[in-house]
């Protein structure tokens, strides 16, 4: 006796005819094109009229609204960075010595007097410079981290050193290249090439834990070298 085969489920239809598949990718556009139309029109559109309610604009409210903190300073770069003017836009990227001025062209823009509302300029004032301070530090963190160690620079020979100092002062090194370094965790007897991936940043980290906190750093390294946590080396432990 023959059963018929169970049918694909890709190839399975609705009650209104269409394949699974097909209605799912329907489904799909279907909701993208909903999420656009908020973005683009729907969400301008709340924004316009809440301004005519309150008499406020967008940076305003969320100056108004919010308490100072992280919570308010991430809402005011979103409002500029999503922005379509690019006086706002640019805000997020200003030297600090210009925020005021920034402040400034940002409320003549939009016609806000700062007699009659001191509160936002100060309000901005604190927001833009948490804001271009973090991203100033990420970009020179990125440039530590993008910078190769180079064993004929001076200054980062010497961190290294310092660093084995840090972590086995009792214990002279035989040599710059050495198996010895394998006892503070790095994987060969050259240790530049255990920076690849982080870069001169990961000396730098290394080298901050090991002056700062010294004792959590010897006491990773100690049990690092016990037989039951050997296989950890010290060097990832520490980042």
């Amino acid at each position: 006796m023959l059963w018929p085969e169970d049918p694909d489920p890709q190839l399975s239809e609705d009650p209104g005819g269409l394949p699974a598949a097909d209605m799912k990718h329907f489904l799909r556009v279907v909701t993208q094109f909903f999420v656009f139309l908020y973005c683009k029109l729907l969400w301008r559109g709340l924004k316009f009229v809440a301004r005519k309610l309150t008499g406020r604009c967008e940076l305003q409210r969320i100056c108004y609204n919010n308490k100072h903190g992280a919570r308010r300073t991430l809402k005011i770069e979103s409002s500029l960075r999503y922005s379509k003017n690019g006086l706002l836009q640019s805000a997020l990227s200003v030297h600090p010595d210009k925020v005021d001025k920034t402040i400034d062209d940002i409320m003549a823009l939009k016609k806000i007097n700062p007699d009659t509302n001191p509160q936002l300029g100060i309000s901005l004032q604190a927001s833009l410079l948490q804001i271009v301070g973090y991203r100033s530090l990420v970009m020179e963190v990125e440039k530590l981290r993008r910078e190769p160690y180079d064993c004929e620079n001076s200054e980062h020979e010497e961190m290294l050193m310092k660093l084995w100092k840090e972590l086995r002062p009792d214990t002279p090194l035989t040599g710059r290249i050495s198996k010895q370094w394998c006892e503070i965790g790095f994987q060969g007897s050259d240790p530049k090439t255990d920076f690849r991936g982080m870069g001169l940043l990961g000396l730098h980290n290394l080298l901050y834990f090991a002056e700062h906190d010294k004792a959590t750093a010897l006491q990773m390294l100690n049990d690092s070298l016990q037989p039951k946590h050997k296989y950890v080396p010290t060097l990832h432990l520490l980042f």
